[in-house]
């Protein structure tokens, strides 16, 4: 983790990589609970047995659901001093290059994009990609937008 001593350093770090979170492996049990929360029970996801004569070979995680892994790999990433409070502020970007099979491990890396200050506290912007362990193509590229308060 890397940890920065103020907002103004890590405005100076714009353009440095971050480094890798530890590898996590997606369960079913993970997929299963993210389609009860969000009701999308799309059987590429949730049903093992026809999933495994579809076009992945298995069941996938939802894409969403890797999306939904960002703040958790961001925190896992850096931090600030002095920040009392982080929001998720939105995305600008985001693909899913390529499938998270169901068992497979991913990680995160991140890029400082920019950090700039605002009447409501620091935007910073990171270019956030999850790999998948053994496979050529990120299963998610995001620009992901956080709202940094201090004091």
């Amino acid at each position: 983790m890397r940890i920065f001593a103020s907002i103004d350093e890590l405005k100076a770090a714009t353009g440095e990589h971050l480094g890798h979170t530890p590898w996590r492996r997606i369960t079913q049990e993970q997929v299963d609970l993210f389609a009860d929360a969000t009701g999308d029970h799309q059987w590429i996801h949730v049903d093992a047995e026809r999933a495994k004569a579809g076009p992945f070979g298995g069941t996938i995680a939802h894409g969403y659901l890797s999306l939904s892994l960002l703040p958790s790999f961001t925190q896992e990433l850096y931090r600030v001093e002095g920040v009392t409070m982080g929001v998720n502020y939105g995305l600008n970007k985001v693909r899913f290059p390529a499938p998270v099979p169901v068992g497979a491990e991913v990680r995160a890396g991140a890029e400082i994009l920019s950090v700039r200050g605002t009447p409501a506290g620091t935007h910073c912007a990171l270019k956030v990609t999850i790999e998948v362990a053994d496979q050529a193509k990120p299963a998610c590229v995001a620009e992901s937008l956080s709202l940094l308060v201090t004091g």
